[in-house]
């Protein structure tokens, strides 16, 4: 519930789905703002700050960096549109996924060539520890 001034830091991450830690990160890289501090000292968030919490929180499980984040908002923020900004992002996202898929399918293939080099090992074959994992031919 948001009081009379706003929600505090603990508040504003509970309603948006993000840790404490989190927006501390993403308040001293810029992305979201406090909108005043109370005579306490405590930061009060509206719900424009929850909504950016939330949206950086959609952003970072597509796998968006927080480099990332910060160019769509600020494009956001100077009216621009974000559309074509954040297309981009997510392609170079898909393309980095992409690679990972094939790296791990290389890793994969050569697991699966060590498993099967472990019945022909013999306690006569030299090796300093194990002859399949130094035997390996690793991606």
């Amino acid at each position: 519930m948001m009081g009379p001034s706003g929600l505090t830091a603990g508040q504003a991450a509970a309603a948006a789905g993000v840790s404490r830690k989190a927006m501390r990160i993403y308040e001293d890289r810029g992305l979201v703002v406090p909108l005043c501090r109370t005579a306490a000292g405590y930061r009060l968030f509206g719900q424009d700050e929850v909504d950016t919490l939330r949206f950086i929180r959609r952003a970072r499980v597509l796998g968006l960096k927080l480099d990332d984040i910060a160019d769509i908002l600020a494009e956001h923020r100077r009216g621009g549109p974000v559309c074509p900004t954040v297309k981009g992002r997510l392609v170079e996202r898909v393309r980095e996924i992409d690679k990972a898929i094939d790296d791990l399918a290389a890793l994969r293939r050569c697991l699966i060539e060590a498993v099967g080099e472990c019945a022909e090992v013999t306690s006569q074959d030299r090796a300093a520890v194990c002859p399949v994992i130094e035997g390996a031919e690793v991606p």
